[in-house]
């Protein structure tokens, strides 16, 4: 699950535009609290009576010998595979009225305080050749079905070199046009790069002068491609070289990233994009490889949605987060850079597996360049319900992600009885709810592993996920066992 627009674009997308606010409905398992679920916090271990705490013990022990005496075997069911654009494929979402696009947000609260630069990238000592995927190795005039020559000139060599914000490596680029529109664009990719690093490394007095509209240097960029000037174009990016190392040897853009509390979205997208475009775009057409009918089917969740999930669920850098189901390792590679958190996923599908080791080398290269410190990412490979290491992890976690839009509906069960060993306070955001709507614990039910979870229904807007440009539903479930208790309590007092 994912944060990419639709999978089989093999080159940088266009970024989508995120959402200003997000409708809330509160749907909880019992109606005795005030406050929403979410919101709410579990009592302490020191008001509750050593009758609550047997129920509790009672509860979840009736509901795990329930979930032992059930088949784990996964069952085929009719869901529609989800790597598509068609808004039919999405039968709750297909049919609603089109909503309006919601502005971006690429400023959220700021998290606890974190380490943004890394030092080493920053240090002389980092300058030498280090694996990446450079740009050439994708877009080339030795794949003449595919690109032709960007300038006419005759110049001496079709390719530049780019430094980054770093003191790493520079990158290097061919100049070259693609012959399909929706191929990889390495002038583009310069240009949004340049303008990235403007933006978000450089003091203000600075990016003005390099975004004047007269004599600015990416101005100046733009007009050399626009009249195809080789020469020219080649030399711009010479001084932009220069100009750039000189901001990173006189301390600024360091200034600027220790001032910095928060990555912007722009910034985040940027890195991933890049990334994807190495590694994954040449290769998507593996992904279209799935197991029709079964749990095994293949979509993502977009940077915006992913973002907004981090910030409703309060994710900080001190925090374990895990995709279970995690694909090509999206959300893993955001939540390590947005969050700098201890970030986790676990895919079963051999070929996303493939692409994800592919993304997490290329990725750490990529913030190597860009002078960002992230957090520990762990991809692991099999079934997340078999998985000992993910097994060991989850009482662990802080936040979970599950895109569950495409899961039986056994699986969903055998998720939410795992979700019995959660720590209180953990979050589970799912794109399914685990609590059948208006659910209400009873006598009859006391077993259910949903009775642990609080859940709040969320919307989600056009362009969040890939298989419909649509909006839709999410839910946010919250561990906290003090209902499950308190009726266990007033159940055993009869």
């Amino acid at each position: 699950m994912s944060f990419f627009s639709q999978p089989q674009i093999k080159g940088s997308r266009p970024i989508p535009v995120a959402p200003t606010a997000i409708r809330k409905e509160i749907v909880r398992s019992t109606s005795s609290a005030k406050k929403p679920p979410f919101l709410a916090r579990s009592r302490p271990a020191s008001v509750i009576s050593q009758a609550k705490r047997r129920g509790q013990r009672v509860a979840e022990s009736r509901t795990r010998d329930t979930v032992q005496k059930q088949s784990r075997k996964r069952t085929k069911s009719e869901h529609t595979p989800l790597l598509s654009d068609s808004d039919s494929q999405i039968s709750d979402t297909a049919t609603d009225p089109p909503r309006k696009k919601a502005k971006a947000v690429n400023d959220g609260p700021a998290l606890e305080k974190r380490q943004l630069r890394s030092k080493p990238a920053f240090s002389e000592d980092d300058i030498g050749s280090f694996p990446m995927v450079h740009a050439t190795e994708v877009a080339t005039i030795d794949k003449p079905a595919e690109y032709r020559l960007a300038f006419p000139q005759e110049l001496e060599q079709h390719t530049v070199q780019l430094q980054y914000p770093s003191a790493s490596q520079q990158e290097t680029f061919e100049l070259v046009d693609p012959l399909r529109s929706d191929d990889f664009k390495p002038l583009d990719d310069i240009k949004e790069t340049l303008g990235v690093i403007v933006d978000h490394y450089l003091p203000s007095a600075d990016a003005a002068a390099f975004k004047d509209d007269s004599h600015g240097l990416l101005r100046r960029l733009k007009r050399a491609r626009d009249k195809k000037d080789g020469p020219a174009y080649v030399s711009l990016i010479g001084d932009w070289n220069s100009a750039i190392t000189k901001s990173r040897l006189n301390g600024s853009i360091a200034d600027v990233l220790d001032e910095t509390t928060r990555l912007n979205l722009t910034l985040i997208e940027r890195i991933l994009t890049q990334t994807y475009a190495r590694t994954v775009s040449p290769r998507v057409s593996s992904l279209r490889h799935y197991e029709n009918g079964t749990d095994n089917v293949y979509g993502e969740l977009l940077p915006k949605f992913v973002s907004e999930i981090f910030r409703k669920t309060q994710l900080g850098p001190n925090h374990i987060f895990i995709d279970l189901g995690s694909g090509v390792g999206n959300a893993v590679l955001q939540a390590a850079l947005e969050v700098g958190c201890e970030s986790w996923g676990c895919e079963i599908m051999e070929n996303a597996c493939v692409l994800a080791d592919l993304q997490q080398q290329e990725f750490k290269a990529r913030c190597r360049l860009w002078g960002l410190a992230v957090g520990d990412i762990n991809l692991q490979r099999g079934d997340f319900l078999e998985n000992q290491t993910i097994n060991r992890i989850l009482p662990k976690a802080d936040v979970i992600l599950v895109n569950n839009q495409a899961f039986t509906p056994e699986l969903n069960d055998h998720l939410t009885s795992k979700f019995l060993d959660l720590k209180e306070g953990c979050k589970v955001v799912s794109l399914k709810s685990f609590v059948p709507k208006g659910h209400k614990i009873t006598s009859r039910n006391l077993n259910a592993a949903c009775n642990v979870l609080d859940v709040v229904k969320e919307k989600y807007f056009s362009a969040s996920v890939s298989w419909t440009d649509g909006h839709g539903d999410y839910y946010i479930s919250k561990k906290d066992s003090s209902k499950l208790r308190a009726f266990s309590t007033r159940d055993d007092a009869k």
